[in-house]
C-alpha cells in the first residue's frame, strides 16, 4: 500500500468514527493543490474521485493530463471573474461563490454541452477579512440570485473556520454554517451540500452536518512548492 493510499484509508476511517453511526453520505474531496499528477493517480487508484485545486493556471495541465481518468475536479479557491470562463469549463463544482458577478460569469462561461455548473456559496463563517464569503445573514439573498442563474446548479454552501485550537470555537462556526444551510432550506431553496471541513477540523465539521470535506495535508502530506503551470 502506497503512503497515499494509507492515508486515504485512515481518513475514511476518521471520517466513519466522526459520523458516530449516522447514515449521511460525506463527500471526502482530496485538495490536489501543489500535488503532481502522480500523487493525484496514486489517490485515484485507492478509490478517490474527486479533488480539489485552487490555482487556475496550475490545475489547468494537470487536468488535461489526467483527462483520461474519471475524476470530478473542484475549485475551492478564490476565483477571480476574468477566469471564470476557463473555470467553467474545465471543472464540474466551484466551491467559493460570493458576488452575483462570479455567479453570472461562470454562467456565461459554461459551455452548452455540459451540465450545470454545481456551486456553493461561500459563507464567511469566522469574521476573519481574509477570508472571502458573505456574511450568514446575507447567503439567503445571494443564494436566490445565484439559483436564477442558467448554467448553474446551486447545490449548497461553503465556509472555513479560524485556524484555532479553541475546538468549541470552530465547532461553534460551524454550527452557524449549518444553521445557515437549514434556514435556506426553509425558504425555498433546494439545496443538499455543506461544504466545511479540512485536515485540521473535518471531525468537528462532520459533527456540525457536513455533507462534504475538503482534505488536502492528511492525504498528501506537507505541501511542497506549487506545481509549476
Amino acid at each position: 500500500m502506497s503512503p497515499i493510499a494509507a492515508n486515504l484509508q485512515a481518513v475514511r476511517r476518521r471520517i466513519f468514527e466522526a459520523l458516530q453511526g449516522d447514515s449521511r453520505e460525506v463527500t471526502l474531496v482530496a485538495v490536489s493543490k501543489s500535488q503532481s499528477p502522480d500523487a493525484i493517480r496514486a489517490a485515484f487508484d485507492a478509490g478517490c474521485r474527486d479533488f480539489g485545486e485552487s490555482y487556475a493556471q496550475e490545475a489547468y495541465p494537470k487536468i488535461s493530463q489526467l483527462q483520461a481518468l474519471a475524476a470530478t475536479w473542484h475549485f475551492i479557491g478564490h476565483l477571480q471573474s476574468n477566469k471564470a470562463r476557463d473555470i467553467a469549463e474545465r471543472f464540474a463544482w466551484v466551491h467559493a461563490v460570493d458576488r452575483v458577478k462570479i455567479a453570472a460569469a461562470l454562467g456565461k462561461g459554461r459551455p452548452n454541452g455540459l451540465s450545470p455548473l454545481n456551486v456553493c456559496v461561500q459563507v464567511n463563517i469566522s469574521g476573519e477579512a481574509t477570508k472571502g464569503g458573505v456574511a450568514p445573514d446575507e447567503a439567503l439573498a445571494l443564494a436566490r440570485a445565484v439559483a436564477e442563474v442558467p448554467g448553474l446548479r446551486l447545490r449548497g454552501l461553503m465556509g472555513m473556520a479560524r485556524a484555532t485550537a479553541d475546538a468549541a470555537g470552530q465547532r461553534a462556526e460551524f454550527a452557524r454554517l449549518a444553521r445557515t444551510f437549514e434556514e435556506l432550506r426553509a425558504a425555498g431553496l433546494t439545496l443538499d451540500t455543506l461544504s466545511m471541513g479540512m485536515s485540521d477540523d473535518f471531525e468537528a465539521a462532520i459533527a456540525a452536518g457536513a455533507t462534504m470535506v475538503r482534505i488536502g495535508t492528511a492525504i498528501f502530506g506537507a505541501r511542497s512548492a506549487k506545481v509549476a503551470a
